[in-house]
């Protein structure tokens, strides 16, 4: 008797403690089947992603204390995993999308922990189809993962401006490379102090009817220690950086909307004759119906300093809205890569490069559900 007036109390207080603090609890279930033609110039690969389908599947919890005097103390926790097999994302992380606390008011918001970078929040409205298996991401995987470890960012919201800084004392603890989910470089360090920071900053105005971004993000490498010890990507020293710049916009017509960008990267982890590049792209979405839409986005990669590396690509999608929280899709995407270039058209998951200079179609059909 007195066990079970003591869960009844806990849940009374569990229950309290969550309205209390207005804690939402969200996620999303992306998945499907892709077929990948010309891997390895030989076949055509099947197979379900892991990474993402139209968005990457993720659970959260969000959380949101009045302090009074217009404060409020705020957190979120959200955790990405690979549909396919149930394994976490972003590295094996727990909360590898999102780990945050923070206070937040009128003035804006300030948190820390593992959070976006500025980056994202820049090309969140122009990048209409957005993280999707065949995007932004295949050509620059950075683009949909520009998160940080051990970082205090600053965002806020003026009117029709938007304004947003970040700052990482140790970009990226886990060693799970070389991709944007663990490069190995956690910083933090009494003896070199500027060992994996990463900054960015942001500014936009939106309205109504259109809106421009302007973003930069840059991220310092380490020295290598011992064996087994690693850096991925080339970034070998402090006084070595990988930054963007990124300048876009879009405008909107009834439902319809048209984007446009460009991302000028110099990454002096790279070659040095593939230390520079620019990524453009063009997108458009358009409403059929209530409950069918088609968009995509055609980009282009090119380097300054070098012939043969460049790859365009093309993707386009139709979704069908079942609900409010549940939508069918269709995507395609293709890539063509110049002589020496061998981009894959999916962001799916690794494994499916064409041959040097091999064109790649790639086709997915899934369904996403929110809840």
């Amino acid at each position: 008797m007195k066990i079970a007036k003591l869960a009844a109390l806990s849940g009374l207080v569990l229950t309290s403690a969550v309205y209390a603090q207005s804690t939402t609890i969200y996620g999303m279930i992306d998945t499907g089947v892709e077929a990948v033609s010309n891997v390895n110039g030989v076949g055509t690969l099947t197979r379900m992603p892991s990474t993402t389908g139209i968005l990457p599947s993720r659970l959260g919890f969000r959380g949101k204390e009045d302090l009074g005097g217009g404060l409020s103390a705020i957190y979120t926790l959200e955790m990405g995993f690979g549909p396919d097999t149930g394994a976490s994302g972003q590295g094996g992380r727990l909360f590898g999308r999102q780990s945050t606390v923070g206070f937040s008011g009128d003035w804006g918001a300030v948190t820390l922990g593992r959070q976006w970078t500025m980056l994202f929040w820049s090309v969140l409205d122009s990048d209409i189809v957005g993280p999707a298996v065949y995007g932004l991401g295949s050509l620059d995987s950075y683009i949909p993962n520009s998160r940080i470890d051990n970082s205090i960012a600053y965002k806020g919201k003026f009117g029709n401006v938007t304004v947003g800084g970040t700052y990482s004392l140790g970009r990226d603890a886990v060693n799970a490379g070389p991709s944007p989910a663990g490069t190995n470089c956690p910083g933090e360090s009494g003896t070199d102090t500027s060992a994996c920071r990463e900054w960015s900053a942001m500014v936009k105005y939106d309205t109504s009817s259109w809106g421009t971004a302007l973003g930069y993000d840059t991220m310092n490498g380490r020295t290598v220690g011992a064996a087994p010890d690693a850096v991925f990507a080339g970034m070998t020293s402090s006084s070595k950086s990988d930054s963007r710049l990124m300048l876009n916009g879009y405008m909107k017509f009834g439902g319809a909307k048209v984007s446009a960008g460009l991302i000028s990267r110099t990454n002096d982890g790279a070659a040095a004759n593939k230390s520079k590049s620019d990524l453009w792209y063009l997108g458009a979405s358009y409403p059929l119906t209530t409950a069918w839409t088609i968009d995509g986005t055609y980009a282009m990669l090119r380097y300054k300093d070098v012939s043969n590396n460049d790859a365009s690509l093309l993707a386009v999608r139709a979704l069908y809205a079942i609900s409010k929280q549940t939508t069918l899709y269709a995507q395609m995407g293709l890539i063509e890569n110049d002589s020496q270039s061998n981009i894959s058209v999916s962001g799916g998951a690794p494994g499916s490069n064409p041959a040097l200079g091999g064109s790649q179609t790639g086709v997915m059909f899934g369904v996403n559900h929110r809840f």
